[in-house]
C-alpha cells in the first residue's frame, strides 16, 4: 500500500500540463484593399517564424517567460511589425520604444519606456525584472541598465524603414490638410506574446514603437502593467494592442483577469466583453491575446483585423490576419 501511495505521489510530482502559446503583431493591420497577395504571404510566414521561436522553448520544457521573450524578440526583428526594427516614428522623426514582461507565478514584472538603441527592447524589460529593484524604467535610466547588463545596441539606421518614414510624412501631411483619417495601421501597432508552460506558469510580453507621429514622451498601455500587459497564474496572461489611451483608462488587461479570478467569468467571455463592449463604448479599437490557467486561448479584436497566431501542445495551430 505504501509503495502504491509513493508511486501515486511520484506521478503527481512529475505530472505536467500541456503548453499553449499565442502571439500578435498588432491590431494595426493593412486594410484588405491595401494588402497585396505578396505582403499577406510574407506576413503569414513571419507569424509562423515567430510562433516557432516561442513554441520551441516550451517544447524543450522551457519557461513561459523565456518563451514569450523569445517570441517578442523575433517580432522585434521583423520589420513588418511596429516594434524594434519596424518601430514607427514620432512627430520629430525619432524612435521611442516601450516594452514589458510579466510572469504569473509571483507576478514579477519589468518594463521600459521611451528608449531607442537596444536591438531588442523586450530584453531590457526582462533585465528590469531580473536585475533591478524596479518595475518600470524610462529613457536614460533604462539605457544605463541596458549598458550595465551588456545588451546589444544598434545605430539609429538599423531601426529606419522607408515604409515607416513615409507613413510619418503622410500622417503629418494629412494633419496639415485637416484630412487625417482613422487608419488603424497608423494608430495601432504593437507586438506581444502570452504562454503557459508545462509547469502551468503563465507569462506575457509586449513591445511597441507606439503611434505614428506621436508626441515626444508619449507612453501608451504596452509597458503599463495591468493595462496592456498582465499575467497571473490564477486567471490569465494578456498582451494588448490598439488605442493605448483607452486601454490605459480601462486597465484592460487587469480588468479581464479580475473578472476571471473574482467573478468566475470564462476567459473568452471576459475578454470579448471588454474588447467588444467596454472598449468600443469609449471609442477605443484594438484587440488582445490571452491564455488562461487551463491553457485556453482567446484572441478578440474589434477592428478590421489583428496579426496573430497560436499553437498548443495538442497540435492546434493557426496564423490569421483578418
Amino acid at each position: 500500500m505504501a509503495g502504491a501511495f509513493a508511486w501515486l505521489l511520484s506521478e503527481r510530482v512529475t505530472m505536467t500540463t500541456p503548453y499553449a502559446i499565442a502571439i500578435h503583431g498588432g491590431a494595426g493591420v493593412l486594410p484588405r484593399n491595401a494588402m497585396s497577395a505578396e505582403r499577406e504571404a510574407q506576413t503569414h510566414e513571419a507569424l509562423e517564424r515567430v510562433l516557432n521561436a516561442g513554441e520551441r522553448v516550451l517544447a524543450d520544457n522551457g519557461s513561459a517567460l523565456d518563451a514569450v521573450t523569445a517570441a517578442v524578440c523575433a517580432l522585434e526583428d521583423e520589420p513588418l511589425f511596429n516594434a524594434g526594427r519596424g518601430a514607427v516614428f514620432t512627430r520629430e522623426g525619432r524612435h521611442e520604444m516601450d516594452a514589458a514582461v510579466m510572469e504569473g507565478l509571483e507576478r514579477q514584472a519589468g518594463a521600459i519606456a521611451g528608449i531607442c538603441g537596444p536591438k531588442n527592447p523586450v530584453l531590457l524589460a526582462r533585465a528590469v525584472l531580473e536585475q533591478s529593484p524596479h518595475v518600470l524604467l524610462t529613457g536614460d535610466g533604462a539605457l544605463a541598465l541596458a549598458r550595465e547588463v551588456g545588451l546589444a545596441f544598434e545605430p539609429k539606421s538599423y531601426f529606419y524603414t522607408e515604409e515607416r518614414w513615409q507613413s510619418l510624412q503622410q500622417t503629418l501631411a494629412l494633419e496639415a490638410s485637416g484630412a487625417l483619417d482613422n487608419d488603424p495601421s497608423r494608430r495601432h501597432g504593437t507586438v506581444g506574446a502570452v504562454a503557459r508552460d508545462r509547469s502551468g506558469t503563465l507569462a506575457a510580453a509586449t513591445s511597441t514603437g507606439g503611434m505614428t507621429a506621436k508626441n515626444k514622451g508619449r507612453v501608451g498601455d504596452s509597458p503599463v502593467i495591468g493595462a496592456g500587459t498582465y499575467a497571473e497564474n490564477a486567471s490569465c496572461a494578456i498582451s494588448a494592442t490598439g488605442d493605448g489611451e483607452v486601454f490605459l483608462r480601462l486597465c484592460v488587461a487587469h480588468e479581464i483577469a479580475a473578472r476571471v479570478r473574482l467573478a468566475g467569468v470564462s476567459l473568452e467571455d471576459a475578454a470579448k466583453d471588454v474588447v467588444l463592449s467596454d472598449l468600443k463604448a469609449l471609442g477605443g479599437s484594438g484587440g488582445l491575446i490571452a491564455v488562461g490557467a487551463n491553457g485556453e486561448i482567446t484572441m478578440p479584436f474589434n477592428c478590421e483585423g489583428m496579426y496573430r497566431s497560436s499553437a498548443t501542445e495538442s497540435g492546434s495551430r493557426q496564423t490569421l490576419i483578418y
